[in-house]
Formats: structure tokens, sequence, C-alpha cells
């Protein structure tokens, strides 16, 4: 009898019981550690490369570059093992009437839930440590808003990502063997550091790294800003001598004397300006929108491959 009234429960209310199951597992099963840890990693990298973030170019793009990827790790981390440490009660309750839909379903607003607050810890931890964060907003009028959806919505794309893999993944030894491969796919892929060949940039538009990097990089209006790698170059040179002069070293001073640094930084800036990361509000509509898309793909195809669950006999 009890099966027969798991079998006519509806999604909705089989939704809301696995999503009580899940807050339970995140109160007694520690499943709030990934909080803290979210916290520790935020802060070392706010330590290691907040001091130029949105000052400078490069330090921006590496910044960003830096605040995607501690997102995509605090996604994948968060239900990369969720599916699978459980494979064996999913099939079983699969057989007894669960719906595989009401089921992702409570997983997806758990881990939105996850998600919102590590975003949260993460712009708490850079204020304490007082980086500098994008001052005009291009989307809400608020610029932390805007800047707090953007964190929120690349945790949540790779949060997805990681379910999904979760989905397909008969054991966690599988599940953690496959993720640093992710990581590194993020990596690369992210269109930010490493030099593509022109075929592989259509690529960069799968991950959530590219997307990611694109709108903190737009919200903090990079081409602004100044770059600082030709001026510290041309410092380091300024001892070099030339038939016994150090014309170098001349003109620095020269641009010191008449205030014409800043000019000098502007200028070197506005060579290196890139169209993609312009202060837009239709560059980060878009962005948010891919995260979004790839984000309802990972859920769909996780539920497809959930539904076959039963013909898994291992």
């Amino acid at each position: 009898m009890a099966g027969e009234k798991i079998r006519r429960r509806g999604r909705i209310p089989q939704t809301f019981i696995y999503l009580g199951k899940l807050f339970r597992m995140f109160i007694f099963q520690s499943d709030w550690k990934v909080l803290p840890m979210s916290a520790v990693i935020a802060g070392l990298v706010a330590f290691a490369v907040g001091a130029n973030l949105y000052r400078t170019m490069e330090g921006t793009l590496t910044g960003c570059f830096a605040l995607a990827l501690i997102c995509i790790w605090n996604g994948f981390f968060n239900s990369i093992q969720t599916i699978c440490r459980e494979r064996a009660i999913v099939k079983r309750e699969h057989r007894s009437g669960m719906h595989i839909s009401a089921y992702v379903a409570a997983h997806m607003i758990y881990q939105a839930f996850l998600c919102i607050l590590q975003a949260g810890i993460i712009i708490a931890v850079l204020n304490t440590m007082g980086v500098k964060m994008p001052d005009k907003s291009l989307i809400t009028g608020y610029p932390l808003v805007d800047f707090a959806i953007s964190l929120f919505l690349i945790t949540y794309c790779a949060d997805m990502l990681a379910l999904m893999v979760s989905a397909f993944c008969r054991t966690t030894t599988t599940a953690m063997t496959v993720m640093p491969f992710l990581l590194i796919v993020e990596l690369v892929f992210s269109g930010a550091f490493f030099s593509l060949p022109q075929e592989a940039m259509i690529l960069t538009n799968l991950t959530a790294s590219k997307w990611g990097v694109t709108t903190l990089c737009s919200q903090g209006d990079y081409n602004s800003l100044p770059m600082v790698t030709v001026w510290n170059s041309v410092v380091k040179m300024k001892d070099m001598e030339l038939e016994g002069q150090r014309p170098i070293q001349e003109a620095l001073v020269y641009v010191e004397e008449n205030d014409m640094r800043d000019q000098f930084l502007m200028d070197t800036a506005k060579q290196n300006q890139k169209p993609e990361y312009n202060f837009d509000p239709d560059i980060p509509l878009k962005c948010w929108g891919y995260l979004v898309i790839w984000t309802l793909v990972y859920v769909a195809v996780a539920v497809v491959a959930l539904e076959f669950i039963d013909r898994d006999k291992r």
C-alpha cells in the first residue's frame, strides 16, 4: 500500500519531498561545508589578484578569470557526487514511482540555494578584503546586483554541468576523475589567456568560463581602464645604456616631470581594447542568456540520462 501511495504522488509533491531530504542532508550530513570552503577559496584569490581588479586592464582580466574559475570550482564541487553517490537509491525509487523530473527539480532548487549563498560569500569576502568591484550598473541600476547575478549564473551553470556528469557516472570515483578534466577544459577554452587556433575559438562558446569572464570584464568597464604592462616593461629598461647615455631613463623623467604618465597608460590601453568587453548592456545580457541556455541543456540531458537508469545493470 505504501508503494501505491508513492506512485500516486504528483511531480510537485515529490519535488518538495526530495527538497526536504536535501536540506536535511545540508544540516545533518555536513553538506554545508561547501560554504566555508567557498570563503577560503575566495579569500586566497582576493589576496593573490585582488589588488588590481577593476583598476588596470591586466588586473581586471586576471581577476575576472580567477573569479569565474572560483564560481566554476564551487559549482562543480556542489553536485559532482550528488546523484552518483545515491544511484542505487534513485534506481529503486524510480521503479517505485518516483518522477525523475521531480527528483532533478529538487536538486535544481537546492543547488540554486547553495549557489546564491556562495555568490554572496564571494562578494562579502571581496568587500572584507577591500577589493574594488564594479561601480557602474549596466542592467539593474545597482552595480552589486549585476555583479551578484553574474557570479550566481556562472556558479549555477557549472553546478548543473556537474549534476549532468553525476547523472552519467556510476560511482563517485568516476565523477571525481572526470571533474579535473572539466576544469581544464573550462580553463583552456575560456578565451581569456590562451591563444587558440581560429577554428577552435567556436568551442569557447560551450564553456561557462568564456561567458563568465566576458560579462565580468564588461561590467567592470574593462576598455576604460589603464594598461600598465608597457610602462612597467619600459621602467625595467631605464638603466640600459646606448653610447654612454640612458635615453629611456631620460624619457621617463620627462614623462613624469610633465605629468604625462597617466596619459601614456591610457594611450597604450587604447591599443589593447577588446570590443567583446565593451561597457554595453547587450554584452552581459548575451552572456547571461548563454549561461541560462547551457544550464537548461545540462538539466535536460541529466533528466534523459536518469530516465534510463533502470537499464543500469551494475
